[in-house]
């Protein structure tokens, strides 16, 4: 891991995140003390976003079963308006 000073990272940013894409981490340094550190981003561990589909069949699979034992949506709806 190499250290650079903020003013030669803001100089040069563009070739410091090319190097960070290629894996490499960078500490960037004021006045000699460490305050920030460059490091690639792992895309394996970023969440990937689910298939709509499958999300949509997961919802319509939970709601099976589910009733309102008897109870009237038109009820359930005034209720929530005295509220």
């Amino acid at each position: 891991m190499q250290s650079i000073g903020a003013f030669e990272a803001k100089t040069h940013l563009s070739r410091l995140l090319d190097r960070v894409a290629a894996g490499e981490k960078v500490t960037i340094t004021k006045h000699g003390k460490p305050v920030a550190m460059l490091v690639p981003i792992l895309l394996e561990a970023q969440p990937s976003q689910p298939d709509m589909e499958s999300v949509i069949a997961q919802i319509h699979k939970a709601r099976r079963g589910v009733t309102l034992s008897g109870i009237k949506i038109r009820e359930l709806i005034e209720e929530g308006r005295r509220f």
